[in-house]
C-alpha cells in the first residue's frame, strides 16, 4: 500500500491514540506522547465530521483530564497543534492548555511580562490582496506560504519573496467565492 507522508502521519497518530485509549481502559495514566496523540486524533475526527473550529478547540480540552496523566505532563505540554482536515480544507488547530491549566511555577515554567508580544519582529510586512476565483469558500491558514495556496486563490503581493498571513499561529481566515480580501502579510524567514 502506498501512503502519502500526510496519510502516514495520520495513521501513526491514530495508532498512538489507540494505545492511549487502551491504557485509559485499564486505568493506567498517560504520558505526554500518548496523551497528545489522543487529543490530536479527536481533533482530527471532529474536524472530519465538520464540527466548527471553536467547538473543536473547546472539546479538545475535555478529552483527557489532569487526573489521567502522569505527573508533569500538563506542564510539559502547555499547548498543542495539529493540522486537521475540515470539509472546507486543512486548518492548523491550536489548543492552549489541552490538559487544564499547568501550574504557574515548576520545572519548565515560563513567566511572561505584561503587555503584548510582537509577532515576527523585524520582518518585512505588506498588504496583499486575496481573490477567490472558485465556487467554494477557501480558508487560508496562518502558517501556509501564500505561494502554496489553493490555485483558486489569486494572490497579489507587492515586491518579491515569500509571505504568509500576519496573524497568530493556529488562526485562519475565510475568503468567500468571488470575494476579494485585503490582508496583512509578513515575509517568511529572515529579517527585513
Amino acid at each position: 500500500m502506498h501512503l502519502t507522508p500526510r496519510e502516514h502521519e495520520r495513521l501513526l497518530l491514530a495508532a498512538g491514540a489507540d494505545l492511549a485509549r487502551r491504557r485509559l481502559a485499564r486505568g493506567a495514566r498517560l504520558g505526554a506522547p500518548d496523551a497528545v496523540a489522543l487529543v490530536c486524533d479527536e481533533i482530527c475526527e471532529l474536524a472530519w465530521d465538520g464540527v466548527p473550529y471553536e467547538e473543536v478547540v473547546s472539546r479538545a480540552r475535555k478529552v483527557v483530564s489532569p487526573g489521567q496523566l502522569v505527573d508533569g505532563v500538563a506542564s510539559a505540554v502547555p499547548a498543542l497543534q495539529v493540522e486537521a482536515l475540515f470539509p472546507h480544507g486543512s486548518v492548523l488547530v491550536h489548543v492552549d492548555a489541552p490538559f487544564g491549566e499547568p501550574p504557574l511555577e515548576g520545572p519548565g515554567s515560563v513567566r511572561t511580562g505584561h503587555g503584548g508580544v510582537e509577532l515576527a519582529p523585524g520582518r518585512e510586512r505588506a498588504t496583499a490582496l486575496l481573490r477567490n476565483t472558485g465556487e467554494l469558500p477557501i480558508w487560508v491558514s496562518s502558517h501556509v506560504p501564500l505561494d502554496q495556496l489553493n490555485p483558486a486563490v489569486q494572490v497579489e503581493v507587492p515586491g518579491e519573496g515569500r509571505f504568509r498571513l500576519d496573524v497568530p499561529a493556529g488562526t485562519a481566515l475565510r475568503v468567500e467565492p468571488g470575494a476579494e480580501r485585503q490582508v496583512e502579510v509578513v515575509r517568511i524567514g529572515g529579517g527585513a
